[in-house]
């Protein structure tokens, strides 16, 4: 991967980096609290059930206040509504200290209205991250996000329960509401390009932009398709996050900081993974890290509902935090990448309110800790993640073919996407509509053909002065330019003779594709490049089906075939290129 588009690139961008800093910052503070709000509820009644209702207390009424929040995140200023919910957030986390001395039952009202401003940021900020990282960038940014987040979480955790077991509570609510003005001040210094202005702000108007928003996931495939494979994943993980606790106590006879500890070590290990997905997630699709990442949690889920040793509880908490990064990853692109800018905000709070109100019902199931065994409860959720994976690898738009699934074992090993240019990634639909839109007779392409052939072709990039194809050598792959331009040309009698420029929009390669003869002329790279890289097979099959796409490649072969030598014309398969002159190649 080059310089300009490596991960840690991203944080040359100046709001990018202020972005992740008050991330970094404000959660600490909330990890701070949500750990010690669980711990201060068990500590009053001594059931697990009363674990379940703090944590429904700060999901629940998020379901509601979800539905409109990303209306209006769509129609205000996303900085703004970051700003004030960093400061009403702080003024509401100073309360609490004050206010649970009169009744334990201010706390769940506290922490139920910080939940529902946390709504409003939280939709406001993923669709702010798309307007400040590039897209070529936003794989990089999404997974830095998540370290960051992750990384501040495992030291809230940590002294959240260094707190519990020495100091008052109390100061974890302090902490926090520090860490929520100094999120609010670098927000301030954030620049974010503004959305077009607003017109409409009346009820009926948020009614309609509401049902607008509903209507894009619901006439998206791959975001339909997200959102029916989430759901049972959210409410496994609203079961195990109520487990976590009784489990720690109970089960193996541990202390409130080895709990605090195992979220530090879940946190942990969704953090590498997330650090590791900064570089590989374009590599695969969606769809596969998801089944990859629900396969290896049910693994390590099930190793710990069998673990006596609080050491080993520990182990399989990072395990399992390590295989949900790809997941977390997955889908916060396929959302910000499927989801227009105007929509953004509403499909973000679609997906925060589909996943909140999974985590409820789950956290409503904690109350079975208290009437079965909660090693059974963790083997169960085990194997209902295995059905999860299921259920993924059968939905449209995230479903694989085997095929695609053994070229994903060759990416994830970092297998070259062509010689020369390195390990490579999966092309993405917008990627392939840049294609269809560049060459004539593609046009009637389904949205389902599209998907076909970007799960048929890789992506790879080069520097300026990067040799890509050798004269000489045999290659079955075509390319097509999405960036940047190149020189195409050969060495005759000592000279370099140049026969083209390509730009954007120009292919090259397909006369050795689909003749399977040696290249016949080297093609050095003039700038930084990006390119759609083509197996032969996928050649043939355009060319069979789409009349123009045929005369498109002839046209050009013998047009550049013309340009060489009559004794370099010879090697060329000849029956090949009768084929392709036909009505059947």
């Amino acid at each position: 991967m080059e310089n300009g588009s490596s991960p840690p690139s991203v944080f040359k961008i100046r709001s990018f980096m202020l972005l992740w800093i008050a991330q970094l910052v404000s959660a600490v503070g909330s990890a701070l609290t949500a750990l010690t709000a669980s711990v201060l509820v068990f500590r009053l009644t001594g059931a697990a059930l009363s674990v379940g209702m703090i944590l429904i207390a700060t999901s629940g009424p998020a379901i509601l206040v979800g539905l409109i929040a990303g209306v209006f995140v769509d129609r205000y200023d996303r900085r703004r509504i970051m700003l004030a919910s960093d400061l009403l957030r702080a003024i509401l986390v100073f309360l609490v200290p004050f206010s649970i001395h009169f009744s334990v039952v201010w706390l769940y009202v506290v922490v139920a209205l910080i939940s529902s401003i946390t709504q409003f940021f939280n939709s406001a900020h993923a669709s702010v991250l798309p307007e400040v990282a590039p897209e070529k960038q936003l794989a990089a940014a999404t997974s830095w996000m998540a370290v960051a987040r992750l990384a501040s979480t495992t030291v809230g955790f940590i002294a959240g329960g260094l707190i519990a077991t020495s100091l008052s509570l109390d100061w974890a609510f302090y902490l926090n509401g520090l860490t929520f003005l100094c999120s609010a001040v670098l927000i301030f210094l954030m620049r974010v390009p503004a959305l077009p202005a607003t017109e409409d702000t009346s009820l009926r108007a948020i009614g309609r932009n509401f049902r607008a928003g509903l209507n894009a996931v619901r006439s998206t495939p791959i975001l339909r398709s997200l959102f029916v494979g989430i759901a049972p994943i959210y409410l496994i993980f609203g079961l195990e996050i109520s487990l976590v606790l009784p489990f720690t106590l109970r089960a193996l006879g541990g202390t409130e900081l080895d709990f605090g500890i195992q979220q530090a070590a879940e946190a942990i290990g969704i953090a590498i993974g997330c650090s590791v997905m900064a570089r590989l997630a374009d590599r695969i699709r969606a769809g596969q890290w998801l089944v990859i990442s629900y396969l290896g949690m049910a693994a390590a889920t099930m190793i710990y509902s069998f673990s006596h040793s609080v050491q080993l509880v520990i182990l399989m908490m990072g395990v399992s935090g390590l295989f949900e990064a790809p997941s977390f990853i997955g889908e916060q692109l396929v959302v910000q990448r499927a989801s227009p800018r105007e929509m953004r905000g509403r499909v973000n709070s679609f997906y925060f309110v589909v996943c909140d109100l999974m985590l409820v019902a789950g956290m409503g199931l904690a109350g079975l800790a208290d009437l079965m065994d909660v090693r059974t409860l963790y083997a169960i959720s085990a194997f209902a993640l295995l059905i999860a994976a299921g259920v993924v690898l059968s939905l449209p738009a995230l479903r694989e073919t085997f095929t695609e699934w053994k070229r994903t074992l060759t990416l994830l090993r970092g297998v070259e996407a062509a010689p020369r240019l390195g390990a490579g990634r999966a092309a993405t639909r917008s990627e392939i509509d840049l294609f269809v839109q560049q060459v004539r007779g593609l046009e009637r392409m389904t949205p389902r053909e599209r998907d076909e052939l970007a799960a048929q072709t890789m992506i790879a990039e080069a520097s300026g002065g990067k040799l890509v194809v050798y004269r000489g050598e045999t290659s079955d792959m075509a390319y097509f330019i999405l960036k940047g331009s190149v020189g195409v040309g050969y060495i005759k009698d000592d000279e370099y003779v140049v026969l083209n420029t390509l730009k954007e929009g120009d292919y090259f390669g397909e006369v050795a594709a689909l003749t399977g003869s040696a290249r016949t002329a080297n093609v050095i790279t003039e700038d930084e490049c990006e390119f759609l890289v083509f197996p032969s097979k996928i050649l043939r099959d355009l060319a069979g089906k789409y009349t123009d796409v045929r005369a498109l490649f002839q046209n050009t072969m013998a047009e550049r075939l013309s340009m060489l030598d009559a004794s370099r014309r010879a090697g060329l398969d000849q029956r090949v290129l009768r084929e392709l002159r036909t009505n059947t190649p």
